[in-house]
């Protein structure tokens, strides 16, 4: 269901002709029919950061949004002012449809990097979308599939509180995918009774803890979005805890379904460092390890290379992270093959078969860990991304 979980909330994806995939469902509609319209965002930190973030991020600051228009096929980023205006007159268009302000409707692409959209297409794709609206099963699943790229699969969540509130979400990313977000456009909707505040401060803390620490090509976006709507359908206000808890798992599920939909990949790697002397410091030395091309090589032949592994950790400067080389242990799979900062148990021993791949770093230096998520890097992913631009 996605989007559409929660209550108060329509949705559409419909096949805009924006992408040049022909009849590729690639423009998404999320409307919040309320009570509440509450909104948060998080987003990019890329300083070329495209015209649909730097509109959604102003106009989403004031805690409101009515409803969010996204597109796959083209990312609307280094368009410049010509750029800019076709974003809001998306946010025109859709706030027409809506009976709202522009200032309420907050949009997203995604796609190639350079090139205007072909904004007729995106305009009359709004009003298709906006025709088709429902609050379905199938218009959730359509939205999910209309913002996808190079990704496989749509990805979804849905989660129930305690007390019968809802939280449902989608995500599209499968490739430049790096810490502080990933390619990735998400919509996150709950019908639950909250505040634009409790919404900004649950959606801030649960993606540093989740998208933030993926990691599939080192590449950071232009167009990154985590947004974060309320429609208060239910009349439920819920635990604090409970709603930060859910709002953190449904961010955690959906970018560990990044993680599974690599650009080609055939291992997923879960990096945890623990013994640090403070999650800063573990999180830099899982991060270290993650970005290793080196290492996602040899995860994709199948290889437990902890020489790269410690080589990457190495790179972190000690006032960082202070530890001594000769405390650490490193396992793959649950084998201790890198004993005192030397060789452990043979290689050969580490079963590399499963998809998914378990690296343990134990700095033995303090009491704070981290845990990031990264894959392997194979032949497929060269061809995806050599392809991409034709």
């Amino acid at each position: 269901m996605s989007v559409t979980f929660a209550q108060g909330f329509s949705a559409a994806g419909v096949p805009a002709g924006i992408s040049a995939v022909e009849g590729k469902k690639d423009l998404a509609l999320v409307v919040n029919e309320g009570p509440l319209e509450a909104a948060a965002g998080v987003f990019t930190s890329n300083r070329f950061c495209a015209a649909p973030v730097q509109w959604s991020r102003r106009i989403l600051a004031d805690g409101k949004a009515k409803a969010v228009i996204l597109n796959s096929g083209g990312a609307n980023a280094c368009t410049g002012e010509a750029g800019y205006a076709q974003t809001v007159a998306t946010a025109e268009t859709v706030a027409g449809l809506c009976g709202c302000a522009p200032e309420e409707v907050a949009v997203c692409s995604t796609g190639l990097i350079g090139e205007l959209l072909p904004l007729d297409h995106v305009l009359d794709g709004a009003k298709a979308a906006h025709a088709a609206l429902a609050a379905t099963p199938q218009a959730g699943a359509d939205a999910s599939e209309a913002i996808m790229t190079t990704d496989t699969k749509p990805k979804r969540v849905e989660l129930s509180g305690s007390t019968g509130w809802r939280l449902g979400g989608m995500v599209k990313g499968s490739g430049m995918i790096a810490p502080q977000l990933a390619t990735m456009l998400s919509v996150i909707t709950t019908d639950a009774v909250v505040t634009a505040g409790q919404l900004q401060a649950a959606l801030t803390a649960g993606v540093e803890t989740t998208f933030n620490r993926i990691d599939v090509d080192g590449c950071m976006s232009t167009n990154d979005t985590v947004i974060l709507l309320a429609s208060g359908a239910s009349g439920v206000e819920p635990d604090h805890d409970e709603f930060n808890r859910l709002v953190r798992e449904a961010c955690a599920s959906l970018a560990r379904q990044i993680i599974g939909d690599g650009e080609g990949a055939s291992h997923d790697i879960r990096i945890r460092v623990t013994g640090a002397t403070s999650e800063e410091a573990a999180l830099a030395c899982g991060r270290a390890v993650a970005a290793s091309n080196l290492l996602k090589c040899a995860i994709s032949g199948n290889d437990p290379n902890w020489g790269r592994i410690v080589s990457s950790l190495g790179t972190v400067p000690e006032d960082i992270a202070p530890y001594r080389t000769q405390d650490v242990t490193v396992d793959v799979n649950g084998v201790r093959i890198c004993e005192h900062g030397g060789a452990g148990r043979d290689r050969s021993e580490v079963d590399m078969t499963p998809r998914e791949v378990h690296i343990d770093i134990d700095l033995n230096a303090g009491d704070a860990e981290a845990t990031v998520w990264t894959d392997d890097l194979t032949h497929e992913y060269v061809h995806i991304n050599a392809d991409y631009e034709s």
